[in-house]
Protein backbone atom coordinates (compact mmCIF):
# COMPACT_ATOMS: atom_id res chain seq x y z
CA UNK A 1 0.00 0.00 0.00
CA UNK A 2 1.02 3.48 -0.63
CA UNK A 3 0.92 6.24 1.43
CA UNK A 4 -0.72 9.56 0.42
CA UNK A 5 0.28 13.04 2.33
CA UNK A 6 -2.34 15.69 1.61
CA UNK A 7 -0.57 19.51 0.99
CA UNK A 8 -2.73 22.47 1.93
CA UNK A 9 -1.97 25.78 0.79
CA UNK A 10 -3.65 29.18 2.41
CA UNK A 11 -6.89 29.98 -0.10
CA UNK A 12 -10.27 31.58 0.32
CA UNK A 13 -11.32 27.50 -0.03
CA UNK A 14 -9.68 26.70 3.21
CA UNK A 15 -13.11 26.23 5.22
CA UNK A 16 -14.79 23.90 2.36
CA UNK A 17 -11.65 21.76 2.32
CA UNK A 18 -12.02 21.40 6.01
CA UNK A 19 -15.91 20.68 5.64
CA UNK A 20 -16.20 18.27 2.43
CA UNK A 21 -15.20 15.42 4.20
CA UNK A 22 -17.51 15.32 7.08
CA UNK A 23 -20.30 16.06 4.35
CA UNK A 24 -20.68 12.66 3.98
CA UNK A 25 -20.85 11.83 7.13
CA UNK A 26 -24.83 12.74 6.59
CA UNK A 27 -25.04 16.24 7.72
CA UNK A 28 -24.54 20.07 7.64
CA UNK A 29 -21.11 20.81 9.39
CA UNK A 30 -22.22 22.39 11.41
CA UNK A 31 -24.86 19.84 12.74
CA UNK A 32 -22.12 17.31 13.04
CA UNK A 33 -20.84 15.87 16.09
CA UNK A 34 -17.29 17.81 16.61
CA UNK A 35 -15.43 14.34 17.67
CA UNK A 36 -15.78 13.94 13.22
CA UNK A 37 -13.08 16.76 13.19
CA UNK A 38 -10.55 14.08 13.83
CA UNK A 39 -10.71 12.74 10.28
CA UNK A 40 -9.62 16.17 9.08
CA UNK A 41 -6.83 15.46 11.46
CA UNK A 42 -6.31 12.04 10.27
CA UNK A 43 -6.60 13.18 6.43
CA UNK A 44 -3.71 16.13 6.79
CA UNK A 45 -1.06 15.22 9.37
CA UNK A 46 -1.33 11.66 8.94
CA UNK A 47 -1.82 10.78 4.90
CA UNK A 48 -4.58 8.06 3.54
CA UNK A 49 -3.72 5.05 2.40
CA UNK A 50 -3.88 3.38 -0.91
CA UNK A 51 -3.46 -0.45 -2.30
CA UNK A 52 -1.32 -1.15 -5.02
CA UNK A 53 -3.30 -2.24 -8.08
CA UNK A 54 -6.66 -0.97 -6.45
CA UNK A 55 -9.19 -1.13 -3.98
CA UNK A 56 -10.39 -4.59 -4.98
CA UNK A 57 -7.22 -6.20 -3.52
CA UNK A 58 -8.60 -5.61 -0.12
CA UNK A 59 -11.57 -8.18 -1.51
CA UNK A 60 -9.09 -10.33 -3.38
CA UNK A 61 -6.98 -10.31 0.10
CA UNK A 62 -9.77 -11.23 2.47
CA UNK A 63 -11.33 -14.12 0.24
CA UNK A 64 -7.71 -15.41 -0.40
CA UNK A 65 -7.47 -15.32 3.43
CA UNK A 66 -10.43 -16.96 4.12
CA UNK A 67 -10.47 -19.62 1.56
CA UNK A 68 -6.94 -20.58 3.38
CA UNK A 69 -8.72 -20.71 6.60
CA UNK A 70 -11.65 -23.14 5.57
CA UNK A 71 -13.90 -20.94 4.29
CA UNK A 72 -16.26 -22.13 1.72
CA UNK A 73 -18.04 -19.76 -1.04
CA UNK A 74 -21.07 -20.13 -2.86
CA UNK A 75 -21.41 -17.69 -5.62
CA UNK A 76 -24.28 -16.81 -7.80
CA UNK A 77 -26.84 -17.24 -4.50
CA UNK A 78 -29.22 -14.45 -4.15
CA UNK A 79 -30.95 -14.78 -1.39
CA UNK A 80 -34.51 -15.60 -1.03
CA UNK A 81 -35.70 -16.12 2.69
CA UNK A 82 -34.55 -16.89 5.88
CA UNK A 83 -36.54 -19.41 7.72
CA UNK A 84 -36.66 -18.59 11.55
CA UNK A 85 -38.16 -21.30 14.27
CA UNK A 86 -38.55 -20.87 17.72
CA UNK A 87 -37.00 -17.44 17.31
CA UNK A 88 -33.44 -19.11 15.07
CA UNK A 89 -32.68 -19.12 12.18
CA UNK A 90 -32.88 -22.34 10.78
CA UNK A 91 -31.91 -22.11 7.10
CA UNK A 92 -31.49 -19.87 4.33
CA UNK A 93 -33.12 -19.90 0.98
CA UNK A 94 -30.87 -18.83 -2.19
CA UNK A 95 -32.32 -18.80 -5.64
CA UNK A 96 -35.24 -20.43 -4.16
CA UNK A 97 -34.00 -24.06 -4.01
CA UNK A 98 -30.82 -23.89 -2.26
CA UNK A 99 -31.73 -24.86 1.39
CA UNK A 100 -28.59 -24.13 3.13
CA UNK A 101 -28.43 -25.28 6.97
CA UNK A 102 -27.43 -22.79 9.38
CA UNK A 103 -26.17 -22.61 13.25
CA UNK A 104 -25.39 -18.81 12.55
CA UNK A 105 -26.67 -16.48 10.36
CA UNK A 106 -24.60 -13.11 9.93
CA UNK A 107 -26.45 -10.57 7.38
CA UNK A 108 -23.83 -8.52 5.58
CA UNK A 109 -26.24 -7.03 2.91
CA UNK A 110 -28.70 -4.13 3.80
CA UNK A 111 -29.87 -3.96 6.72
CA UNK A 112 -33.24 -3.05 5.86
CA UNK A 113 -33.88 -5.10 2.95
CA UNK A 114 -32.43 -8.65 5.19
CA UNK A 115 -35.63 -6.88 7.46
CA UNK A 116 -38.27 -6.91 5.23
CA UNK A 117 -37.45 -8.93 2.47
CA UNK A 118 -36.79 -11.89 4.05
CA UNK A 119 -37.69 -12.40 7.42
CA UNK A 120 -41.29 -13.01 8.06
CA UNK A 121 -43.15 -9.59 9.74
CA UNK A 122 -42.61 -11.29 13.24
CA UNK A 123 -39.29 -11.41 13.59
CA UNK A 124 -38.40 -7.60 12.36
CA UNK A 125 -36.39 -5.78 14.66
CA UNK A 126 -37.59 -2.22 13.50
CA UNK A 127 -40.60 -0.96 11.59
CA UNK A 128 -41.09 0.41 7.99
CA UNK A 129 -41.55 3.57 10.19
CA UNK A 130 -38.35 3.37 12.07
CA UNK A 131 -36.37 2.79 8.74
CA UNK A 132 -38.46 5.81 7.25
CA UNK A 133 -36.97 8.09 10.14
CA UNK A 134 -33.59 7.38 9.82
CA UNK A 135 -31.55 10.01 8.31
CA UNK A 136 -29.73 8.87 5.37
CA UNK A 137 -25.72 9.98 4.52
CA UNK A 138 -25.56 10.59 0.82
CA UNK A 139 -26.17 8.73 -2.44
CA UNK A 140 -23.96 9.61 -5.19
CA UNK A 141 -23.26 9.90 -8.63
CA UNK A 142 -20.62 8.27 -10.34
CA UNK A 143 -19.08 8.34 -13.58
CA UNK A 144 -15.63 5.57 -14.18
CA UNK A 145 -13.61 7.07 -16.61
CA UNK A 146 -10.74 5.73 -19.14
CA UNK A 147 -8.47 7.83 -21.20
CA UNK A 148 -6.24 7.08 -23.71
CA UNK A 149 -3.63 9.20 -23.19
CA UNK A 150 -2.10 10.53 -19.86
CA UNK A 151 -3.23 14.18 -18.19
CA UNK A 152 -0.62 16.85 -16.95
CA UNK A 153 -0.57 18.16 -13.35
CA UNK A 154 -3.59 16.24 -11.76
CA UNK A 155 -2.63 14.72 -8.95
CA UNK A 156 -4.38 11.23 -7.26
CA UNK A 157 -7.33 13.31 -5.13
CA UNK A 158 -8.58 16.28 -6.12
CA UNK A 159 -11.77 18.26 -5.01
CA UNK A 160 -13.19 20.91 -7.10
CA UNK A 161 -14.43 23.66 -4.84
CA UNK A 162 -15.70 26.01 -7.73
CA UNK A 163 -19.08 26.42 -7.13
CA UNK A 164 -21.21 26.79 -3.47
CA UNK A 165 -20.26 24.39 -1.04
CA UNK A 166 -23.39 25.91 1.50
CA UNK A 167 -25.85 25.26 -1.48
CA UNK A 168 -24.66 21.85 -2.38
CA UNK A 169 -25.19 20.56 1.34
CA UNK A 170 -28.46 22.29 1.83
CA UNK A 171 -29.66 20.39 -1.52
CA UNK A 172 -28.48 17.37 0.22
CA UNK A 173 -30.18 17.79 3.25
CA UNK A 174 -32.63 20.78 3.50
CA UNK A 175 -34.24 20.61 0.51
CA UNK A 176 -33.44 16.62 -0.60
CA UNK A 177 -32.94 17.35 -4.49
CA UNK A 178 -30.69 16.71 -7.76
CA UNK A 179 -27.70 19.63 -7.38
CA UNK A 180 -28.07 22.42 -9.32
CA UNK A 181 -24.00 23.40 -9.79
CA UNK A 182 -22.39 20.45 -7.81
CA UNK A 183 -19.40 20.19 -6.23
CA UNK A 184 -17.25 17.11 -7.13
CA UNK A 185 -14.33 14.21 -6.18
CA UNK A 186 -11.65 13.39 -8.67
CA UNK A 187 -9.78 10.12 -8.42
CA UNK A 188 -6.73 9.80 -10.99
CA UNK A 189 -5.50 6.48 -8.95
CA UNK A 190 -2.84 6.07 -12.41
CA UNK A 191 -1.40 8.93 -10.88
CA UNK A 192 0.15 6.48 -8.27
CA UNK A 193 -0.61 3.40 -9.59
CA UNK A 194 0.76 2.17 -13.05
CA UNK A 195 -1.13 -1.11 -12.72
CA UNK A 196 -4.54 0.60 -13.46
CA UNK A 197 -4.81 1.77 -16.59
CA UNK A 198 -2.41 0.46 -19.93
CA UNK A 199 0.58 2.42 -20.42
CA UNK A 200 -0.19 6.12 -21.79
CA UNK A 201 -4.07 5.75 -20.41
CA UNK A 202 -5.09 7.68 -17.32
CA UNK A 203 -7.97 6.14 -15.01
CA UNK A 204 -10.13 8.48 -13.27
CA UNK A 205 -13.75 8.60 -11.61
CA UNK A 206 -15.69 11.07 -10.41
CA UNK A 207 -18.02 11.32 -7.56
CA UNK A 208 -20.90 14.13 -6.97
CA UNK A 209 -22.69 13.38 -3.40
CA UNK A 210 -26.45 13.86 -3.77
CA UNK A 211 -29.54 13.40 -1.32
CA UNK A 212 -30.68 9.94 -0.77
CA UNK A 213 -33.95 8.51 -2.12
CA UNK A 214 -34.39 10.73 -5.48
CA UNK A 215 -35.72 10.08 -8.18
CA UNK A 216 -35.46 11.00 -11.79
CA UNK A 217 -31.77 9.21 -11.97
CA UNK A 218 -31.88 8.96 -15.90
CA UNK A 219 -29.44 8.38 -18.20
CA UNK A 220 -30.36 11.96 -19.79
CA UNK A 221 -29.79 13.33 -16.70
CA UNK A 222 -26.19 11.76 -15.83
CA UNK A 223 -25.20 12.93 -19.11
CA UNK A 224 -26.19 16.15 -18.08
CA UNK A 225 -24.09 16.45 -15.26
CA UNK A 226 -20.85 14.70 -16.80
CA UNK A 227 -21.04 17.59 -19.43
CA UNK A 228 -21.23 20.31 -16.48
CA UNK A 229 -18.52 18.46 -14.50
CA UNK A 230 -16.74 17.91 -17.17
CA UNK A 231 -16.54 21.45 -18.82
CA UNK A 232 -15.40 22.37 -15.36
CA UNK A 233 -12.27 19.76 -14.98
CA UNK A 234 -11.62 20.51 -18.83
CA UNK A 235 -11.19 24.57 -17.56
CA UNK A 236 -9.58 24.07 -14.74
CA UNK A 237 -6.68 21.40 -16.04
CA UNK A 238 -6.27 23.53 -19.19
CA UNK A 239 -6.30 20.39 -21.20
CA UNK A 240 -9.07 18.68 -23.27
CA UNK A 241 -10.36 15.48 -22.05
CA UNK A 242 -13.57 14.44 -24.34
CA UNK A 243 -12.24 13.33 -26.85
CA UNK A 244 -9.35 10.93 -25.57
CA UNK A 245 -12.26 9.31 -23.49
CA UNK A 246 -12.26 5.57 -24.47
CA UNK A 247 -14.03 4.03 -21.51
CA UNK A 248 -17.17 5.49 -19.62
CA UNK A 249 -19.49 4.29 -17.33
CA UNK A 250 -21.81 5.91 -14.49
CA UNK A 251 -23.35 4.70 -11.38
CA UNK A 252 -26.29 6.22 -9.44
CA UNK A 253 -29.26 5.86 -7.32
CA UNK A 254 -31.17 3.01 -9.30
CA UNK A 255 -27.31 1.34 -9.51
CA UNK A 256 -27.19 1.11 -5.77
CA UNK A 257 -31.12 -0.16 -5.17
CA UNK A 258 -30.71 -3.01 -8.37
CA UNK A 259 -27.00 -4.21 -7.55
CA UNK A 260 -26.90 -4.26 -3.58
CA UNK A 261 -30.54 -3.48 -2.44
CA UNK A 262 -29.29 -0.25 -0.71
CA UNK A 263 -32.10 1.36 1.34
CA UNK A 264 -33.34 5.01 -0.75
CA UNK A 265 -29.92 4.23 -3.00
CA UNK A 266 -27.89 5.11 -0.19
CA UNK A 267 -23.71 5.15 -0.59
CA UNK A 268 -22.79 5.92 2.86
CA UNK A 269 -25.65 4.44 5.09
CA UNK A 270 -27.25 6.29 8.05
CA UNK A 271 -26.18 9.60 8.57
CA UNK A 272 -24.14 9.78 11.73
CA UNK A 273 -25.62 12.18 13.89
CA UNK A 274 -25.82 12.19 17.91
CA UNK A 275 -28.84 10.59 17.64
CA UNK A 276 -27.41 7.81 15.21
CA UNK A 277 -23.89 7.35 16.39
CA UNK A 278 -22.78 3.91 18.59
CA UNK A 279 -25.28 1.94 20.45
CA UNK A 280 -28.59 4.28 18.71
CA UNK A 281 -27.74 2.46 15.16
CA UNK A 282 -29.13 -0.23 14.38
CA UNK A 283 -28.26 -3.41 16.75
CA UNK A 284 -25.77 -5.92 15.14
CA UNK A 285 -27.74 -8.84 16.53
CA UNK A 286 -31.14 -9.14 15.92
CA UNK A 287 -33.83 -8.18 19.04
CA UNK A 288 -35.93 -11.12 18.04
CA UNK A 289 -33.97 -13.86 16.35
CA UNK A 290 -31.26 -14.48 18.51
CA UNK A 291 -28.44 -16.08 16.09
CA UNK A 292 -29.15 -13.76 13.68
CA UNK A 293 -26.79 -10.96 13.33
CA UNK A 294 -26.17 -8.05 10.84
CA UNK A 295 -22.67 -6.17 9.75
CA UNK A 296 -21.95 -3.46 7.19
CA UNK A 297 -22.61 0.26 6.90
CA UNK A 298 -25.72 0.63 8.45
CA UNK A 299 -25.03 -0.91 12.05
CA UNK A 300 -21.68 -0.39 14.31
CA UNK A 301 -19.76 1.35 14.04
CA UNK A 302 -21.03 2.65 10.50
CA UNK A 303 -20.05 3.47 6.74
CA UNK A 304 -17.04 3.51 4.49
CA UNK A 305 -14.96 0.69 3.92
CA UNK A 306 -12.80 0.46 7.20
CA UNK A 307 -15.93 0.67 9.48
CA UNK A 308 -17.62 -1.83 7.86
CA UNK A 309 -14.09 -4.17 7.89
CA UNK A 310 -14.68 -3.37 11.49
CA UNK A 311 -18.16 -3.81 11.76
CA UNK A 312 -17.53 -7.81 10.81
CA UNK A 313 -14.57 -8.35 12.95
CA UNK A 314 -17.41 -6.56 16.12
CA UNK A 315 -19.86 -9.49 15.10
CA UNK A 316 -17.68 -12.31 14.82
CA UNK A 317 -16.51 -11.34 18.13
CA UNK A 318 -19.98 -11.43 19.22
CA UNK A 319 -21.00 -14.53 17.41
CA UNK A 320 -18.24 -16.05 19.72
CA UNK A 321 -19.03 -14.75 22.76
CA UNK A 322 -23.03 -15.73 22.34
CA UNK A 323 -22.19 -19.26 20.56
CA UNK A 324 -18.49 -19.92 21.09
CA UNK A 325 -18.88 -23.43 22.90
Amino acid sequence: MKKHISKHFKNPRLQQLLEFPVLFLGALPENTPALYSLMNYADIKLGTWYPHEGMYKIVEGMFKLAEESGVKFFFNNDVNEIRTEAGRAKQVIANKVNVYEADVVIGAADYHFIENNLLPENCRTYSEQYWDNRVMAPSCLLYYIGLNKKLEGVLHHSLFFDSDFEIHGKEIYTIKQWPSDPLFYVCTPSVTDKTVAPAGCENLFFLIPVAAGLSGDTEELREAYFEKIMTRFEEKTGQSVREAIIYKQSYAVSNFINDYNSFKGNAYGLANTLMQTAVLKPSCRSIKIKNLFYTGQLTVPGPGVPPSLISGEVVAKEVIKYFGD
